[in-house]
């Protein structure tokens, strides 16, 4: 017998469409965010092999040249953002109560919220500090480079990272729980990901894939914060001087074109940077 055909549900588009929105969040952190985010952790963690092994797979980035921004916003920034936003609608209509029900699941579902937010925060913090949001030569003169942003430059990857860590023991610090609530809110989103999706409905399933998401997060967790040490560690005299003659040869070579963009300030602009008493340097993502 055919069922009666029912009237189009009443509401808002977010309750309209929720179970396609809600899926197409929860697909979106894995598929391109989360891996993305792997493939940058483990761009980064490439620094434990030197300053040059790093600037190396810069270069294999940035050789999509002018493709590499429609690959930024269509594989990366805008899957993030709707991810974020969404995430957001999610948590506030969430009512934790972790507090009163203290079962494993239940404060997984806690902490997966609370870190969301955290990596939220650290990742709008982290690409301004990185690359002051705006690539315009007047937003990052007049604005960014004063608050300690846009530090990262591509051509001088290394050094450049290694100075936006070594600016502050803060910034180590508040770099290691941004990227830590990263790796756990991506690691227990796969957990959570295989149930929104029926991949594990068993007991028995839910079991094997709690430990292969454990297992994960620690080893990802292991990654992040190798490559943070990484950064710290890097000496960045030596670092700019193996990256500066790594340009030259390429410039040279005519792989690439010359870009003083791509570059790290020279000394000499740096000491044209004027101030009320005496000139001082202007503070100098892949980047971490």
């Amino acid at each position: 017998m055919n069922e009666p055909i029912k009237a189009a549900p009443a509401g808002t588009f977010l309750e309209r469409h929720e179970f396609l929105l809600r899926r197409l969040h929860s697909l979106s952190g894995l598929v391109p965010v989360g891996a993305y985010m792997v493939v940058h952790l483990l761009t980064n963690a490439s620094v434990l092999d030197g300053p040059a092994a790093f600037q190396r797979r810069v270069y294999a980035i940035h050789s999509l040249g002018a493709v590499l921004p429609l690959v930024e916003w269509t594989f990366i920034f805008l899957p993030l953002i709707y991810h974020a936003v969404f995430g957001i609608l999610i948590t506030r209509g969430a009512l934790p109560n972790s507090s009163t029900y203290k079962y494993a699941s239940n404060v997984r579902y806690t902490l997966q919220r609370a870190t969301g937010m955290i990596a939220f925060v650290f990742i709008f913090w982290h690409v301004f500090h990185m690359h002051g949001w705006l690539h315009a030569d007047w937003w990052e003169r007049a604005i960014a480079h004063y608050p300690y942003g846009g530090i990262f430059r591509p051509y001088n990857a290394a050094s450049t990272a290694a100075e936006a860590m070594q600016q502050s023991i803060v910034v180590p610090i508040l770099y290691a729980i941004g990227v830590l609530s990263c790796v756990f809110h991506l690691a227990n989103g796969i957990w959570t990901f295989g149930i929104t999706w029926g991949l594990w409905v068993t007991p028995a399933a839910q079991r094997w894939a709690t430990r292969l998401c454990l297992v994960f997060g620690l080893l990802l967790a292991a990654v992040s914060m190798g490559a943070l040490g990484g950064f710290v560690g890097v000496d960045v005299k030596e670092a700019r001087e193996v990256e500066n003659a790594m340009y030259d040869a390429k410039v040279a070579a005519k792989e690439i074109a010359p870009n003083e963009h791509k570059l790290a300030p020279s000394q000499a602009d740096e000491a044209d940077k004027p101030t009320e008493t005496a000139a001082v340097p202007l503070s100098l993502s892949p980047s971490p």
